[in-house]
């Protein structure tokens, strides 16, 4: 038996303890400790409380998370912790993270450029004929694309994907022993070995309602960018450019007619400058700093390394490496500290080192 799993699962068990106190918990103590620490340990970390500490302290349901592992053992089933090299790292930058996801797939979650594409589970013709397009368009880019498998736009980007030889992750609002709706099984199966499915929620857990926006936040979170396809003014589309947009993430929308209802969420989105409005897929590369136009460095800009600072070599050589990074992977990649990554970029604007593109990204001049 997997004891650190076994512990990690038990840990999304306990009753009021959330993803943000659970990543607290974990900045202290392995999941395994958690549960073993003294009351007086726990007391002292920021946010629990003593309802929270009592949660932990009383927690026994142990045979829910075994008949879990037995179930990720059984179906072969990826499970990724918040702290393993294969979980998502653009959701270590969303404070509500899920601390343990589960995966069967292929898909490199951790692909240089990942887009999420969402809409109307009742779409139109239009819409479907943009998405399938949008997707057509961007085969030959390396784009990995993740949506929620639902009806409508969702099933239609995946199979666009699927078709285009894409790589396609769908993220689920329950868990991995069903499909919803029913009617995407065959879809799914070939998800699997052309992409894959994800989910936060335990095997058993049903598609209910308050499932998707968390399964909404997954999709956002882990994405480079939002692209909203067509959706009313209300709806999970829209609740999931919200969260992109609180994650500091970048929303594209495809404006519609203004009498159109299925296109009134995408136009409000761009009419408060909520989303950048869409046009067709090169405008999303170049936006997102996905096309190349770096001229190769003359050999004498090797000598700007003697005026930096350790930590502003630690980005140039980052940088020198990937070509185009973002924001999000400097800071996850460089191992600084976020304010000193801030400081550091600054100072290397500021020399004529780096240059600033869209969609947060930084390369070398």
């Amino acid at each position: 038996m997997n004891n650190a799993l076994l512990y990690q699962i038990a840990l999304t068990l306990v009753p009021n303890i959330g993803c943000v106190q659970s990543r607290a918990l974990l900045e202290h103590f392995e999941a395994e400790e958690i549960f073993r620490a003294p009351k007086r340990l726990l007391e002292k970390i920021d946010g629990l409380g003593e309802i929270r500490v009592r949660s932990i302290k009383s927690f026994n349901n142990f045979t829910d998370a075994e008949a879990e592992l037995a179930f990720v053992e059984k179906y072969k089933i990826q499970p990724l912790f918040i702290e393993d090299e294969a979980y998502p790292k653009r959701l270590l930058n969303c404070y509500d993270a899920p601390i343990l996801l589960y995966y069967r797939g292929n898909a490199n979650l951790n692909q240089s450029k990942i887009i999420s594409i969402v809409g109307s589970r009742t779409h139109t013709d239009y819409g479907k004929s943009i998405t399938e397009t949008l997707v057509t368009s961007l085969s030959n880019e390396n784009v990995l694309v993740v949506s929620g498998l639902a009806y409508g736009i969702d099933s239609i980007a995946h199979k666009a994907c699927l078709k285009n030889d894409m790589a396609t992750v769908g993220v689920l609002a329950h868990g991995l022993n069903k499909i919803y709706p029913n009617s995407h099984k065959e879809m799914a199966k070939e998800m699997i070995q052309k992409g894959g499915l994800l989910t936060e929620f335990r095997h058993t857990s049903l598609p209910d309602r308050h499932n998707f926006p968390s399964r909404n936040r997954i999709v956002a979170g882990m994405a480079d960018a939002t692209i909203v396809i067509e959706t009313d003014i209300k709806g999970g589309s829209m609740i999931t450019a919200e969260l992109a947009n609180g994650y500091n993430k970048d929303v594209f929308a495809i404006p519609g007619k203004l009498t159109d209802k299925k296109s009134s969420g995408s136009n409000h989105l761009i009419k408060n400058n909520k989303a950048i409005l869409l046009t067709d897929a090169s405008q999303l590369l170049e936006t997102m700093g996905w096309v190349s136009t770096r001229k190769p460095n003359p050999p004498a800009a090797k000598e700007l390394f003697i005026s930096l600072t350790p930590e502003e070599k630690v980005i140039v050589g980052l940088l020198n490496e990937k070509g185009m990074v973002s924001i999000d992977d400097i800071n996850l990649l460089c191992g600084l500290n976020s304010s000193m990554v801030a400081v550091s970029i600054l100072n290397l604007e500021m020399k004529n080192v780096i240059q600033s593109m869209p969609g947060k990204m930084y390369r070398l001049y």
